[in-house]
């Protein structure tokens, strides 16, 4: 059976746009088609306009009138995550999903992501350009722009999922209404959002390796999207070291535990306590560490240059790098998984961390200052002298860190 369900169908598939009126039309009609002739589950199509300026909203209108199965709906305010968040939350569907307009996406794989959320297997779907055997056809600045992202991703919040960004995904209803009110981001960083805060909270991530073809019409504004992006990221390692984020309950269930986590080795009775180390052992891991917050660095700043200025690229890479590298060492050099001291304790650490991860900023400025003062121009001998000074403060921040900021990990 196609169509709509009379007790609300089994999926409802939400394509959000924005100033979408030379393409609108082809794309839901091609998805409709999809679904009408090939998808073998009740659907429901959704339009979410969210504040286009142009004919989108009279477009989706008309599709509406005339497609059977297909609604439209209008918000005033733009945001991606915003239109989502309005057509998930009312949705009468057992999954919702979405894929974006441009249809990048082979629909192929619509059903593969849906099935184990309908099944009850999983509780969240997200389609993967980066996992072995997705196709994928796009330049290479677009693809080194996605891979640095997601492993800048993985370095900070410890994800273990491949791709944050693939605009494809799906979530069981009753999951996206107890996961909703968590998310704050309206915008791009959403789909991120969503996906880290399903995986903290212990849910099933089902991922599907896509076919998927860059849309050479994208009308991303990357450097926005970057800072933007790296500011979520900032605020969610915040929201976790500070113990939010956390479902209190699920529908169905009394409460939702508390994700597990790795045993604590024999002997040590305090969770919070960090395991046994040597020094060398915590220089090794703070230089490996280091060496991978430096080709981060290096990538981002190459990539925001340009765009952004070779001072204001620093200080934004910096920043994402430094918080990364923190959390890195906290967790990793110096075994402090997680800070569950008081609240005034955390705030001081969170201002100790800040003062750490700042001190080479005023360095760098200062090095890119006497750089173009000398004459001497160019993104690589700028890459070239922040990797130096960022190098020789290294050891400077190591001692703050193990002193200082995480005064119980010395070393045994």
């Amino acid at each position: 059976m196609t169509g709509p369900g009379l007790q609300g169908p089994d999926v409802e598939i939400v394509v959000p746009v924005y100033n979408e009126e030379a393409g609108l039309e082809a794309a839901i009609r091609r998805l409709h088609r999809y679904l009408t002739e090939r998808f073998p589950l009740t659907w429901q199509l959704t339009i979410a306009d969210n504040a286009s300026r142009d004919r989108t909203w009279d477009i989706a209108c008309r599709l509406a009138g005339i497609l059977p199965g297909v609604q439209a709906i209008h918000l005033d305010q733009k945001g991606r995550g915003r239109a989502l968040r309005a057509a998930w939350a009312t949705s009468t569907a057992a999954v919702v999903a979405y894929m974006d307009v441009d249809l990048a996406t082979d629909l192929n794989a619509l059903l593969p992501l849906v099935a184990p959320l309908v099944s009850g297997h999983s509780d969240v779907a997200a389609g993967t350009r980066l996992a072995p055997g997705a196709r994928v056809a796009r330049g290479p600045k677009r693809e080194l722009i996605s891979r640095t992202y997601n492993l800048l991703l993985k370095a900070t919040l410890h994800n273990g999922f491949s791709d944050a960004q693939c605009g494809f995904k799906a979530v069981r209803a009753d999951v996206a209404r107890a996961l909703l009110p968590l998310v704050e981001d309206d915008g791009w960083f959403f789909d991120t959002e969503l996906l880290v805060l399903a995986e903290h909270n212990g849910l099933r991530i089902h991922e599907v390796p896509v076919d998927w073809t860059d849309d050479p019409d994208s009308r991303v504004d990357v450097a926005t999207t970057a800072r933007d992006d790296l500011k979520g990221i900032w605020r969610m390692w915040r929201r976790f070291a500070a113990g939010e984020g956390v479902l209190e309950r699920m529908p169905g269930e009394a409460a939702v535990a508390a994700p597990p986590t790795a045993p604590d080795p024999p002997g040590l009775s305090n969770p919070d306590a960090p395991r046994p180390s040597t020094l060398a052992g915590q220089l090794i891991r703070f230089a490996e560490i280091g060496a991978v917050s430096t080709a981060v660095f290096a990538v981002l700043f190459l990539l925001l240059a340009g765009p952004l200025g070779p001072i204001a690229a620093d200080v934004v890479a910096l920043g994402a790098c430094s918080a990364a590298n923190l959390a890195a060492n906290r967790r990793i050099t110096f075994g402090q998984r997680r800070i569950r001291r008081g609240l005034a304790d955390r705030q001081r650490t969170f201002a100790k961390a800040l003062a750490v991860a700042a001190s080479p900023l005023a360095l760098n400025v200062a090095a890119l200052v006497g750089l173009g003062r000398a004459g001497v121009n160019g993104m690589t001998a700028d890459l070239v002298a922040l990797t130096a000074v960022n190098a020789a403060v290294a050891l400077g921040r190591f001692g703050l860190l193990r002193r200082w900021v995480f005064p119980r990990a010395r070393a045994a």
